[in-house]
């Protein structure tokens, strides 16, 4: 008696579904794996790689890169801190966990719901431009240097973290938010005892996340004169110096742990 898996016919018309959208994709880009195995790209493959090792250790280039890294630190966590300024007042102000309509008739609807629609419309426009466009954009105003970088993961993130912000908090148990507004408390106060507590470990877990990829961020803002350890990467694969850029790279390895250990311990603490 042979088994039949009844999920069969649904499981192969999704693979023939992602195959007519997958092909005129591959079409499109000229994209074609072969090319990888190819004499003289393995060849040209192989001489890059070589030029990385070993990695640079002079003296006066790990100057360089310390200093490098500590701005590339500098524009993640600026960023990060602006991108909070912006995001939180427009979170709370998008989720409907806070809305008193929904435990019953309240004044001022009409206003609550114009400032969520002028809300949503300032996040999708914040996050709807690339960081890396911001960062072109304001390269142009304040010129060659950190400022720029910053302020790109700023705006750029401050849509991004709003709009997941009030996800999470529309997602989590309400049950006590809601008690409390019908008794009579403001917003503020049924935010941080009724929804902070149950939703502190997962926006706290997304916002180091949103760090982490700031991190990775900056540096490819590097490449368009932003600052850190990007714009430091370019100098060097311009001058095609292999063994710096692997010491650069293998820094940045070591700041992308340094985020997957802070993510740990940050909602260790908070279990």
């Amino acid at each position: 008696m042979t088994n039949y898996d009844p999920a069969a016919p649904r499981r192969f018309l999704w693979l023939v579904f992602a195959f007519i959208i997958l092909w005129p994709a591959l079409l499109i880009t000229q994209f074609n794996p072969l090319l990888f195995f190819e004499s003289t790209n393995l060849q040209v493959l192989g001489n890059f790689l070589g030029q990385f090792f070993p990695p640079q250790t002079a003296r006066d280039f790990l100057q360089i890169l310390f200093k490098a890294t500590l701005e590339t630190l500098a524009i993640a966590t600026a960023g990060i801190t602006l991108a909070l300024i912006i995001a939180i007042p427009l979170g709370l102000i998008i989720s409907q966990s806070l809305s008193i309509s929904r435990i019953g008739p309240a004044n001022g609807h009409l206003l609550w719901w114009s400032m969520r629609y002028i809300a949503r419309i300032i996040m999708m426009i914040l996050r709807g431009v690339p960081e890396i466009v911001w960062a072109l954009l304001l390269v142009r105003v304040f010129g060659l240097g950190v400022t720029a970088g910053v302020l790109a993961i700023a705006v750029t993130y401050g849509g991004m973290l709003g709009k997941v912000y009030s996800e999470i908090l529309e997602s989590s148990d309400t049950k006590s938010c809601r008690v409390l507004l019908q008794l009579g408390s403001g917003r503020i106060v049924a935010f941080f005892y009724g929804l902070l507590p149950g939703a502190s470990q997962e926006l706290a877990s997304y916002t180091i996340y949103r760090w982490e990829c700031a991190l990775r961020a900056s540096v490819v803002m590097g490449f368009v004169g932003a600052g850190g350890l990007g714009q430091l990467m370019d100098q060097s694969m311009k001058l095609l110096n292999g063994s710096e850029v692997s010491s650069i790279l293998i820094v940045f390895l070591l700041l992308v742990l340094l985020a997957d250990w802070l993510s740990y311990e940050v909602r260790r603490q908070l279990l």
